[in-house]
C-alpha cells in the first residue's frame, strides 16, 4: 500500500529525519490545515454567545461542515492524490487559491444566511461551488496524467465529491431563499436534496474514499486485498444512492428519495467489508482510528433513520420536522468526529521534523483518547435522546468540551516545536512502512490498556455528572414517588391533587409574527399535555412554562417540542428570548375542570393578582376587534360644527384578551375626530354620564378656561363654543384632576384644521399616540389607568387611535403613486414620538403650525425627511408617496413603543 502519511518527493529526506518545521511541505501544512482549525475554535467561541446570534444552529453546523471539514477535504484529496499518484509535487499556489477562494465563499454564506442579506448567500454559495469544480478539474489533470496505479480509485471518489458540491451549494442557497419555507414542503425537499448532495455526497464520498486507505494506516496494518475493487464498485453505488436520494426529494416522491438513502447505506456497509477486516486484524485504541470506526456507526445509524423517515413519513413537513433531529448525528456524530480522528494521525505526518518530532506530536494528539471519545459520543446520544432541556444543554457542554479538547491540543501540536529526544545509544530504527511514523503507535501494555479504560471510566463520569446537573437545574424531571406521574406537570409538583387520566392530549402550535398561535389552548385536566412546536419566524424562539417546563430554541424552519406533563391547573407561558414576550409571544393553557387558580409565574415574573394585562403589547388583535377607522372623515359642508360628546365609563377592550374600564368620549378612544377649516365655529355639547366628575379642554380654540373647561359631574352638560383661528391638528381632553390619570383612561380626541393652501392628497389619515397603563380589576369589574404606572412612566403599551398593533392586522390601503397625507397627534400623557413610515420618505413635513420641509412649485417634492418628531400635545402631518407596491410599516422610532405596540402597516398595492 503507498504512503499516504507523505507526499512523494524528488529529494526526500535522509530515513529517520523527515522535512523541518518551517520549511518545505512542513511549512504549507501550517497554512493550509490553519483554516480547519480555526473554523473548529469558531465552534467553539460560537457554543458560548449562540443565544445572542440569529439561526445560531445553522451555523454552528455550517461553521463544522462548510468551514473546518470542507477545507481539510480540499487540502487532503490533494495531499493524497500526491501521494497515490507519485507525481512530481506541483507548485501549490492554484490550491492556494483554491482553499481562499472556498473560506470567502463559506464566510459569505454563513454571514448572509445569520444577517438575513439573500445577495450575500448566494454570492458566498457560488464561490464555494466554483472552488469545488476548479478543485475536481484540477485532480482530473492529475489524475490522466499519472500512470495506473493501486487505490487510483480512491480519486475517483474526490472527482465525484467535487461534482456534487456545486449543485448542494446551489440547493443550500435556495434554502436561504425567502419564500422556500411556505407550507408545501419545499423547504423540506430542498432541504433533503441538500444534504443529499453535501452531506452524503460531498462529504460522505471523500471520508468513504480517504478511509479505505487511511483506516488500516491508523490502525498499524495492511490494507485487505479486496479494498481496491470493493472501493470501486462501491463508488458506483454510492453514486446512484445520492442522484436517487437528491432527484426524488426535489421531484417531491418521498418513496424515491427514500431509496436512495437505501442504497447509499448500501454502497457504504459494502465499502466497510474490507475496512472491518482490517479492525478484526488489529482492534482501535488510540484516538484517530476509534473516532473513525465511531463516525462510520454514526453514518450508518443515522442513514437507516433517514431512510426510515422517508418512507413512513406522512408528508414532507413532518420528514422536515424529523431531519432536525437527524442533522447532529450527522453532522457531529459523523462528519466532524472523523474530521478530529483524522486530523490527529495527520496533523504529526505533514508536520514533519523527524521520527522523535512525529512521535511526541501523536502523542500529544492522543492524550485522553478514551475519555474524550466516550464524553463525545455519550454526550451526543445523550443530546439526541427523549431528555428534558436542561440535560441536553448538559450533556451540550460536555461534548464541547471534547472539541474544546482537541483544539487545545492541535493547537499544542500545530504552534509548539517539539523538544528533541537525547542522541539514540544505537542506531536509528529504518524508517516504518506503511506510512506510520515512528513510534507513533500507542503501547498495548497492560498499564497502558488499563490507563485507556480508566480513562474512558472518567469520561462515563462526566457524562453521569452532566445528567446529575441536568436533573438538579430542573427537578420537575424526576417521577413523583406516587403514581408515577411526571413532576413538573403544570400546576405543581406532579400535578398533585389531579388523578392522571392516562390520556396524552397533543396540541401543534405555530411561532409566527412574534405570537403564538394559536395562543390559547384547552386541556382536561389529568391528561398529560405534549406541545408540539413549528417555527415559521424568522427568528428563534422556544416556549417556556411558568411552572419551569421549557422546549429549548427552536430555530427558524425548525420544531420541537415541550411535554408538560400531567396537567393540574391553568398556566402561563411566554417565549424566554430577549424582548419577545413584551412583543406578544404569550401562551395559555386552561385546564378543563380545574377549581384552583393558574400557577404562579416563573421567580422573576410580575405578578399581580386582579390584573388583566397577560397579554403583549403586539399579540395579534381579537378576530371580533373592530379598528378605530384612521381615514380623516371629510370636512361638513357647514361652517359651524354642532358636536355633542357624551362621556361614559366604558367597559371595552385595549389589546388582545385585556378589557378596562376606560372613561371615553362617545365611547371611543381616542374620542372623534373633528374635522373643520381655519374659521369654522364649533358648538360642543359636553353630557356627563358617567359615575365622576369630567370636563374638556379643545387646543383648537383660545378663550378664558374657567367656564368651558370646568368639570361638571355625572347628569350635567355644558355648551363649549370656540372658533378655529389656526390650523393644525389640535389635541382635546378631560381637564379634570389628575388630569394625567384622565388622558391615560381614554380622555382625549383630535381636531383637524386644514392648512389653507396645502397641497390637495388622495388619502389623508389621522395617528393618535398614546399609552396604556392598565390598572387591577375590583369586585369583577374591569380596572381603571395604574396612577403608580402613570407617576413612574412605566406604560403596558404605546398604541396609535387606542389599540396595540391594530393597522397590523387591518393595514391601512392605498397605492403606489397616490399622495398621502397622514396626521399624527401625540396624546400622551408621558411620552414623546418620532413618527417614520418604514420604505418612504416624506416629501412634505408641518407641524406646530408651520411647514418644516415645504413642497415645491404645484406640490413637487422640495426634499425629504425621515421622522416627525413630537412632544405630548403637539402633532402636525407628514406628505408622502411610495412608489411601489408593497407592505409599509410605521412606526414610533422610540423603538421601545414600537415594541409596545406604536406600529401599524401601509398595504400598498400597484398603480392603476
Amino acid at each position: 500500500m503507498p504512503r499516504i502519511g507523505a507526499a512523494p518527493s524528488a529529494h526526500r529526506p535522509p530515513a529517520g529525519t523527515g522535512p523541518r518545521p518551517g520549511t518545505g511541505r512542513a511549512a504549507w501544512h501550517r497554512w493550509a490545515n490553519a483554516p480547519s482549525l480555526a473554523w473548529l475554535l469558531a465552534i467553539v467561541l460560537v457554543s458560548g454567545i449562540h443565544r445572542g446570534i440569529p439561526a445560531s444552529g445553522w451555523l454552528l453546523v455550517h461553521l463544522a461542515l462548510l468551514g473546518a471539514v470542507t477545507n481539510a477535504i480540499l487540502v487532503y484529496s490533494w495531499h493524497f492524490a500526491e501521494a497515490l499518484l507519485r507525481l512530481p509535487v506541483p507548485s501549490r499556489r492554484a490550491l492556494a487559491a483554491r482553499i481562499g477562494l472556498l473560506n470567502a465563499g463559506a464566510a459569505a454564506a454563513m454571514a448572509g444566511v445569520v444577517s438575513g442579506v439573500w445577495p450575500a448567500a448566494v454570492a458566498g454559495a457560488a464561490a464555494v461551488g466554483a472552488a469545488a469544480a476548479w478543485h475536481g478539474a484540477a485532480l482530473l489533470l492529475r489524475l490522466r496524467r499519472a500512470l495506473p496505479s493501486r487505490f487510483r480509485s480512491t480519486l475517483r471518489y474526490y472527482l465525484a465529491a467535487c461534482a456534487l458540491l456545486p449543485f448542494g451549494a446551489a440547493a443550500g442557497a435556495l434554502l436561504a431563499l425567502p419564500g422556500t419555507d411556505g407550507g408545501d414542503g419545499l423547504h423540506a425537499r430542498l432541504l433533503l436534496a441538500h444534504e443529499s448532495l453535501n452531506l452524503l455526497g460531498w462529504v460522505g464520498l471523500s471520508v468513504l474514499g480517504t478511509l479505505v486507505t487511511l483506516l488500516p494506516t491508523m490502525l498499524r496494518t495492511r490494507a485487505d486485498d479486496s479494498a481496491e475493487p470493493v472501493a470501486r464498485r462501491a463508488l458506483w453505488v454510492l453514486l446512484a444512492g445520492v442522484g436517487l436520494a437528491a432527484g426524488g426529494a426535489l421531484a417531491g416522491v418521498r418513496a424515491a428519495a427514500g431509496a436512495g438513502v437505501v442504497l447509499f447505506l448500501a454502497g457504504v456497509l459494502v465499502s466497510a467489508v474490507p475496512l472491518a477486516r482490517a479492525l478484526r486484524r488489529r482492534a482501535p485504541v488510540a484516538f484517530a482510528p476509534l473516532s473513525a470506526v465511531a463516525s462510520l456507526v454514526w453514518l450508518v445509524g443515522a442513514l437507516g433513520r433517514l431512510a426510515w423517515l422517508c418512507v413512513t413519513a406522512p408528508d414532507w413537513d413532518a420528514l422536515h420536522e424529523a431531519l432536525g433531529g437527524l442533522t447532529p448525528a450527522l453532522a457531529a456524530g459523523f462528519a466532524a468526529q472523523v474530521l478530529v480522528g483524522a486530523l490527529s494521525y495527520l496533523l504529526p505526518v505533514v508536520l514533519g521534523g523527524g521520527p522523535a518530532a512525529v512521535r511526541r506530536r501523536t502523542e500529544t494528539l492522543d492524550a485522553g483518547a478514551w475519555l474524550r471519545v466516550v464524553l463525545a459520543n455519550g454526550a451526543l446520544g445523550l443530546y439526541l435522546l427523549p431528555v428534558p432541556s436542561a440535560v441536553r444543554v448538559a450533556a451540550s457542554v460536555a461534548g464541547l468540551l471534547a472539541l474544546i479538547g482537541f483544539v487545545w491540543l492541535a493547537g499544542r501540536a500545530f504552534l509548539g516545536r517539539p523538544r528533541p529526544l537525547p542522541a539514540p545509544d544505537r542506531p536509528e530504527a529504518p524508517e516504518p512502512r506503511q506510512g506510520r511514523p515512528a513510534g507513533s503507535g500507542p503501547s498495548t501494555t497492560g498499564a497502558s490498556v488499563r490507563s485507556r479504560l480508566g480513562s474512558g471510566a472518567v469520561g462515563l463520569a462526566v457524562l453521569l455528572a452532566a445528567v446529575v446537573a441536568g436533573v438538579a437545574a430542573d427537578p420537575s424531571v424526576l417521577p413523583v414517588a406516587a403514581g408515577g406521574s411526571p413532576a413538573g406537570a403544570v400546576g405543581g409538583a406532579g400535578g398533585a391533587g389531579v388523578v392522571p387520566t392516562g390520556h396524552t392530549t397533543t396540541v401543534d402550535v405555530a411561532m409566527s409574527g412574534m405570537r403564538f398561535v394559536p395562543d390559547t389552548v384547552t386541556v382536561p385536566a389529568g391528561d398529560r399535555l405534549l406541545i408540539r412546536l413549528a417555527n415559521k419566524d424568522q427568528t428563534a424562539h422556544d416556549l417556556v412554562l411558568a411552572t419551569g417546563q421549557d422546549s429549548s430554541r427552536v430555530y427558524p424552519g425548525r420544531s420541537g417540542q415541550l411535554d408538560a406533563g400531567v396537567v393540574a391547573q391553568s398556566v402561563e407561558g411566554w417565549c424566554s428570548v430577549v424582548g419577545h414576550r413584551q412583543m406578544g409571544m404569550v401562551f395559555h393553557v386552561t385546564v378543563t375542570g380545574d377549581p384552583r387558580p393558574s400557577a404562579a409565574p416563573a421567580p422573576g415574573a410580575m405578578d399581580m393578582p386582579g390584573m388583566q394585562q397577560s397579554a403583549a403589547p403586539s399579540a395579534a388583535p381579537a378576530a371580533q376587534h373592530t379598528p378605530y377607522p384612521a381615514a380623516l372623515p371629510p370636512v361638513p359642508a357647514s361652517t359651524v360644527h354642532r358636536v355633542t360628546l357624551t362621556v361614559r365609563d366604558t367597559v371595552t377592550e385595549v389589546a388582545p384578551g385585556v378589557t378596562q374600564t376606560l372613561w371615553t368620549y362617545n365611547g371611543t378612544a381616542p374620542g372623534p375626530v373633528l374635522h373643520g377649516r381655519v374659521g369654522d365655529r364649533f358648538e360642543v355639547t359636553l353630557v356627563n354620564d358617567a359615575s365622576t366628575g369630567h370636563s374638556v379642554d379643545f387646543h383648537a380654540g383660545s378663550l378664558a378656561p374657567d367656564g368651558p373647561m370646568r368639570t361638571i359631574d355625572p347628569g350635567q352638560s355644558l355648551v363649549y363654543t370656540f372658533t378655529a383661528i389656526q390650523p393644525g391638528i389640535w389635541m382635546y381632553h378631560c381637564s379634570t384632576m389628575p388630569m394625567s390619570l384622565h388622558i391615560a383612561n381614554g380622555m382625549f380626541g383630535a381636531v383637524v384644521i386644514d392648512p389653507p393652501g396645502a397641497p390637495a392628497v388622495d388619502h389623508e389619515f389621522v395617528l393618535v399616540q398614546s399609552e396604556q397603563y392598565r390598572g387591577a380589576a375590583a369586585h369583577g369589574v374591569p380596572g381603571i389607568a395604574d396612577p403608580a404606572k402613570i407617576a413612574a412612566g412605566t406604560p403596558d403599551a404605546v398604541v396609535f387611535n387606542g389599540y396595540p398593533n391594530q393597522y397590523d392586522a387591518d393595514p391601512l390601503a392605498v397605492r403606489a403613486g397616490e399622495r398621502v397625507r397622514v396626521w399624527v397627534l401625540d396624546a400622551g400623557p408621558g411620552r414623546a414620538t418620532s413618527f417614520h413610515v418604514v420604505g418612504a420618505q416624506f416629501g412634505a413635513v408641518w407641524a406646530e403650525g408651520a411647514y418644516r420641509l415645504a413642497p415645491g412649485p404645484g406640490g413637487a417634492q422640495a426634499g425629504a425627511s425621515q421622522a416627525l418628531d413630537l412632544a405630548p400635545a403637539q402633532g402636525g402631518f407628514v406628505d408622502l408617496t411610495f412608489d411601489e407596491a408593497g407592505h409599509y410599516p410605521f412606526v414610533s422610532h422610540y423603538m421601545v413603543d414600537a415594541e409596545r405596540g406604536a406600529h401599524g402597516v401601509f398595504d400598498v398595492a400597484p398603480a392603476r
